[in-house]
């Protein structure tokens, strides 16, 4: 990207990132999703790390959450809340640690891994023991006064067990997390719907959404709960971890996380945290990771809006943001012309993506998306990911339309549209995409499932003339095999032992492999 191109991509990128952060923040809507923005603000991030000179003081790189509501008084932070900088591949994580090696060459890092809740951050200061003013993060320094709305949650200590203190006259502060069970939400959510009252995408949504309101009453009845992670106040502690000892000394709850020696122990943490996160009662986005050592911590200081000893590790997302390189046309066995969207290649929940399927030329018209457009590709378990949103604020002038071709790309029959159904069809029976997908289908797992007979096999046979259509595979000799690239002897015999094989499957699976259209694993039977 030229520097004049990274300059307008930085300057759209504030626009957007600017609009729904306003949304999310200051009156409590979503347009978007939480990952989609976290990957607008990723790519703004790594713009502007390539062309610093771009960086501004109103960027949402050097500011942290939003303006306070003019409804709740606003209160100050004298120790600004500052926000993680994410991280989402183990390389920007070793990056991470290289970057705090060369601030710091002679020290000796530990790092302190807790679980990230996904929730409301707030600060709770005490004076003389007793709970005394509780506020939002807002934009870092100054927040909402939401004292009385907290004072409500019945984890948050009113009077702090101070026994074995001696700051039982002076002034703590502790930060940490207002959320929701998922369990409590779903309860929730489903009440509010039944009253005709407005719902919530998420739990963190509805906590921030009952600790924003003006009626406290509103805010006792909803079971919103508190974890914290941080003391502002010095006990003496030395490092991270002995704030999590302390904080259940004075009847906070909070995550018992876990000391890590090394990047090894903090990834084993992570993989952890990972498998386990979905039958947690709560939402977790991901890990922190704090460098234990209190006093290096702030040494290491502050970069722009985020501390430099501490990152979020999150979690792979299922939804980011990509651009469309182009948008092609894929011939499925019974004909379907599919429009499939080339993105810029993304990693989407663990997986590099470099194509999304757009569906059919209704679905490209309602949404919008031209060839260089930024969008929203999401993916779910393993269902083939999909353009979810165009994000047509983003662009630049330089998109192209993209016109439904009338011919297959493949044999260049002309594609028909049956009445009623939404996607085109290549009528041509021996188009060569069709066959070639036939085959695909017709070794399949659920086909045949001829065991080391997959899609790469089945193109080289058929770009060496070896099979045209499914009753050559039968034919096949181990003479046939052999001369082919990865295939010796052995393999040769192997994949001619597991075609015999497969002359035995059920009439079911055999009617299955045909790929007669409408014909299904329950028709089959």
């Amino acid at each position: 990207m030229r520097k004049e191109e990274a300059k307008k991509r930085i300057e759209k990128l504030r626009e957007v990132i600017n609009h729904h952060r306003y949304l999310y923040h200051v009156l409590d809507k979503q347009e978007i999703s939480d990952e989609a923005l976290d990957s607008l603000k990723h790519e703004l991030y790594k713009l502007e790390q390539q062309y610093p000179e771009f960086i501004t003081l109103d960027s949402p790189t050097q500011r942290v959450g939003g303006k306070p509501l003019e409804k709740f008084k606003k209160k100050g932070h004298e120790t600004p809340m500052l926000s993680l900088e994410d991280i989402f591949l183990e390389k920007e994580l070793q990056d991470w640690q290289n970057y705090l090696k060369r601030l710091e060459p002679s020290a000796q890092l530990e790092y302190f891994t807790e679980l990230k809740i996904d929730g409301f951050a707030v600060a709770l200061i005490y004076e003389n023991g007793l709970f005394a003013v509780g506020a939002t993060r807002g934009d870092g320094r100054t927040g909402e006064d939401v004292t009385q709305n907290l004072k409500t949650i019945e984890s948050i200590p009113l009077r702090l067990d101070l026994r074995t203190s001696d700051v039982r006259k002076g002034v703590v502060e502790v930060r940490g997390e207002v959320y929701m069970e998922k369990k409590d939400f779903e309860r929730l959510n489903k009440e509010l719907e039944k009253k005709g009252e407005k719902t919530y995408a998420n739990p963190r949504n509805l906590a921030a959404g009952s600790i924003r309101q003006l009626d406290p009453k509103l805010t006792s009845s909803r079971p919103l709960k508190f974890l914290a992670y941080d003391i502002i106040t010095d006990f003496g502690q030395r490092k991270h971890s002995q704030e999590h000892q302390i904080l259940p000394a004075l009847g906070f709850k909070t995550d018992p996380g876990r000391i890590c020696k090394n990047l090894s122990d903090v990834l084993i943490f992570w993989q952890e945290v990972a498998k386990k996160r979905e039958n947690l009662p709560y939402q977790i986005d991901g890990i922190v990771i704090n460098v234990n050592d209190n006093s290096l911590f702030e040494k290491l200081g502050v970069a722009g809006k985020s501390p430099r000893g501490a990152r979020a590790f999150k979690f792979s997302p299922k939804q980011t943001t990509t651009k469309v390189s182009d948008i092609k046309l894929q011939i499925g066995r019974t004909g379907a012309a599919t429009p499939v969207a080339v993105l810029e290649p993304v990693e989407v929940g663990g997986v590099i993506i470099t194509r999304a399927t757009l569906h059919n030329e209704d679905e490209i018209k309602r949404l919008g998306v031209k060839i260089g457009d930024t969008v929203i590709v999401e993916r779910a378990g393993d269902v083939i990911p999909d353009v979810a949103k165009v994000l047509p604020e983003l662009r630049s002038g330089k998109e192209k339309e993209f016109y439904f071709p009338k011919t297959c790309p493949s044999c260049l029959a002309k594609l028909s549209k049956p009445e009623g159904e939404a996607v085109w069809r290549c009528p041509n029976p021996n188009c060569s995409a069709r066959r070639r997908k036939n085959l695909y289908y017709f070794v399949s797992k659920k086909a045949l499932d001829i065991d080391g007979l997959g899609p790469k096999i089945i193109d080289k046979l058929i770009d060496e003339n070896l099979i045209s259509q499914a009753a050559d595979i039968f034919t096949l000799r181990e003479g046939d095999l052999v001369p082919l690239e990865r295939f010796a002897e052995k393999s040769a015999k192997n994949l001619i032992e597991a075609i015999q094989k497969s002359k035995k499957v059920p009439l079911s699976r055999f009617i299955l492999a045909l790929g007669i259209r409408h014909v299904g694993e329950e028709t089959a039977i």
